[in-house]
């Protein structure tokens, strides 16, 4: 069984990935100081970091729009990113944006991403939720801890 549909392969394709695909993660490590790496950030950031999906409109339950993994873009917002992991109860870590820099991307310890704005939508663990960003399936609302 494929391990992506194949518009969701050809999306991140055209973007430069490709199966085994390994970056090189240190200076990543230097310059992100303010946030606590862990395993699932690593991993999904050895295999998918740097790259960017120029997509844009409709898909299968809301507007496809383009994404970046590059978690540089989140400097500066180790802050925002320990409030949202406290208040949801996750480790969030960077990994890029989503549309024109509206809002975050992100992952927790178990390996789901995340869409991050004052809120956290769940778009699913790994691949699924690779799948979802490229064909436009509109991410669950995550309850904080109360």
């Amino acid at each position: 069984m494929p391990r992506f549909s194949r518009e969701a392969e050809g999306a991140l394709r055209l973007a430069g990935w490709v199966p085994d695909r390994r970056v090189d993660l240190d200076q990543w490590k230097a310059s992100l100081s303010e946030f606590t790496w862990h395993a699932a950030a690593e991993s999904f950031l050895q295999e998918f970091g740097g790259i960017r999906v120029e997509i844009s409109g409709p898909g299968i339950t809301c507007a496809r729009e383009p994404f970046e993994f590059d978690p540089e873009l989140a400097i500066g917002e180790g802050g925002k990113f320990a409030e949202l992991s406290e208040l949801f109860g996750r480790r969030f870590f960077p990994l890029g944006e989503v549309g024109q820099g509206e809002f975050f991307l992100a992952i927790d310890e178990e390996g789901a991403i995340y869409l991050l704005g004052a809120w956290a939508l769940r778009h699913g663990v790994g691949d699924v939720a690779l799948e979802h960003l490229v064909t436009g399936v509109a991410p669950e609302r995550l309850s904080p801890l109360t």
